[in-house]
């Protein structure tokens, strides 16, 4: 007999993968700093909001998270560790899960290869991106983290006044760069206008590199600029393609995703009888936030309808007999509390391959 269990909202996306709520054009950065003394949280929407007790690097990081694309990130929820030895161990462990229980959607940590955690991080976001079904982004610095949810930073940059940043160093500037960019168009190729030189990598190499997940800089001549606007996955399958391995691709996944589940949960779960008119309510509302994606050139098509494989196998393990059901039989069967959907969707990927023959 099986026991009951909390409410499941399972939403897949396989290779193709979107609700009614719309999500804002930009997002918010988490962003965990080290300083010797304990400090209070805070959220900072502009650089007047950097309390004046920060050290003056870890205020740089704030500005850095703050400096966007497009346009800056929504704001930019720090949390304070005391970063001594003793300490290190349970402050990481209480800001993870002070980050657990709070909206964001990318975080970085400016010290945590120095800190020796990475690992810990990488784990931590796969865990909550899988079991928790939260899915937040992280912004790392060399790792092979293999996962869509973390952006591997590989490269080097140079402020104006000739400081190098490491590739840690580097995280909060790249979480707000991707929280500060519309989801109609992808941080390929943006410009670091506050950055006059980064590390250099030949042709080959950053092919290479891009390949393998890392996200680095190039310099064309007069300005730095993103490469490709890639996350750490590289091994791909028949459920995760190459489309996963794009930043773009998978914000807007993870945003359809959320707003799903958000308005699953805040309008449906426990208010509607699971009768066959109320899923056809439902997936009029999905078809309804497909279409506004469309016209938002997010979506080419999406379409969300009954998922007959999936609800005629659920009906054969309750004992009905599906064979002499007729297919509008099957959608309007009793499926007990479940509801069975399934989409259909196409993303908009942004420009940016170009073939260009010229004859003379």
């Amino acid at each position: 007999m099986s026991k009951l269990k909390s409410p499941e909202v399972n939403i897949s996306f396989i290779e193709k993968g979107e609700s009614a709520i719309q999500r804002g054009e930009r997002g918010i950065v988490a962003l965990a700093l080290s300083e010797k003394t304990k400090m209070e949280a805070f959220t900072a929407y502009s650089v007047t909001d950097i309390p004046s007790g920060l050290s003056a690097q870890n205020a740089q990081y704030v500005k850095d998270a703050l400096q966007g694309y497009e346009v800056a990130p929504k704001k930019v929820l720090v949390y304070v560790m005391q970063g001594t030895p003793e300490k290190l161990n349970a402050e990481y462990t209480a800001m993870l899960k002070y980050f657990a229980q709070t909206k964001f959607d990318y975080l970085a940590i400016p010290t945590v290869k120095t800190d020796g955690k990475t690992n810990e991080v990488v784990t931590w976001i796969k865990s909550l991106r899988t079991e928790q079904k939260l899915k937040r982004k992280v912004v790392l610095p060399e790792v092979a983290g293999d996962n869509e949810g973390i952006i591997n930073v590989s490269a080097s940059l140079t402020r104006p006044d000739g400081t190098v940043l490491t590739p840690e160093q580097v995280t909060p500037r790249i979480a707000g760069l991707i929280c500060g960019t519309p989801l109609s168009i992808s941080i390929t190729y943006a410009p670091l206008k506050d950055f006059i030189d980064c590390q250099r990598f030949t042709k080959q190499e950053a092919d290479e590199a891009v390949g393998a997940g890392k996200l680095i800089f190039m310099y064309d001549g007069e300005k730095v600029k993103v490469n490709r606007g890639v996350n750490s996955l590289s091994t791909t399958t028949e459920v995760k393609g190459d489309s996963f391995k794009k930043i773009k691709i998978v914000e807007i996944m993870d945003m359809i995703y959320e707003d799903i589940r958000r308005a699953w949960e805040d309008t449906y779960v426990g208010r509607y009888a699971n009768t066959y008119d109320n899923k056809c309510l439902l997936i009029t509302a999905i078809n309804s936030y497909f279409a506004g994606l469309v016209r938002s050139n997010l979506l080419s098509k999406g379409e969300c309808y009954i998922d007959i494989d999936g609800q005629r196998e659920y009906l054969k393990q309750k004992g009905v007999d599906v064979n002499n059901l007729s297919e509008q039989a099957l959608k309007e069967e009793n499926t007990g509390s479940r509801v069975f959907l399934r989409a259909n969707i196409s993303i908009l990927d942004a420009m940016e391959d170009m073939d260009l023959e010229i004859y003379l």
